[in-house]
């Protein structure tokens, strides 16, 4: 079936935004899948009806976006989403405001207390099993006082995967990666290697007795961990800001 091709533009201003509609239009309306290969920028600009230099500008602004891909010498690509640029706009948009922080941590702590019912309903040996292993390798951290951010993050992604969830699941990285991408501006330091662990470790135990009230409260009891922590560097900033 031939690819259907692009209207002209018709509206002059913001012709960058125009072009960017218009290629983003084109690969919805052809359901053109990652990886596919678009036609050729002089193609494009005639259908567009723009200058190359104009057609460029859009692509790169998609570029940034994560919609498509240039291959230098191949061509321009549509590429697989990807949340890593809302990610990064998210952690530089937070800046230093904690509040905000704190709000992406009281969504997190909803959806994950909220839904951990379903997780008791359908979780199997295997995951439990790889739960276990990732806990013992946050005590093993955490006895050398040391950072385990990356099982942290395998720890939550594992403890829903069972509900085969794709949005849960890159929500629940989003706001995990949300947070650890602040780090510059929220001080993880405060944070007992050994709690965190004994509270991973408690969850689990919760999990594998399919005891659902127990595992919503050390889920709960988790989270208010981070608040805790949160809210020392809220006070620490106060201080500093009236000095």
């Amino acid at each position: 079936m031939p690819l259907k091709t692009m209207k002209p533009l018709t509206r002059a201003p913001l012709l960058h935004v125009s072009v960017q509609e218009s290629l983003r239009a084109y690969i919805n309306d052809n359901g053109l899948k990652p990886g596919t290969l678009l036609p050729a920028e002089s193609e494009l600009a005639t259908q567009l009806g723009v200058s190359r230099n104009s057609l460029r500008e859009g692509i790169k602004a998609l570029e940034s976006l994560g919609v498509l891909e240039s291959r230098r010498g191949v061509g321009i690509f549509v590429k697989a989403f990807s949340f890593e640029p809302l990610l990064d706009n998210l952690a530089y948009g937070l800046g230093g405001a904690l509040r905000q922080i704190e709000e992406v941590i009281e969504i997190r702590r909803t959806l994950e207390v909220g839904l951990i019912g379903k997780t008791l309903e359908t979780i199997g040996k295997d995951d439990i099993a790889e739960l276990r292993a990732t806990v013992n390798r946050m005590k093993a951290h955490a006895e050398r006082d040391e950072s385990f951010a990356e099982d942290d993050q395998l720890f939550h992604r594992l403890l829903f995967r069972c509900q085969e969830n794709e949005t849960l699941s890159r929500l629940i990285d989003v706001f995990w990666l949300a947070f650890y991408k602040a780090s510059d501006f929220v001080n993880l330091d405060n944070v007992d290697p050994m709690a965190t662990w004994r509270d991973h470790a408690a969850i689990v135990d919760a999990v594998e007795a399919r005891d659902l009230e127990e595992a919503r409260r050390r889920l709960d009891h988790h989270y208010e961990g981070i608040a805790r922590v949160i809210a020392t560097n809220k006070t620490s900033s106060n201080v500093g800001g009236t000095q």
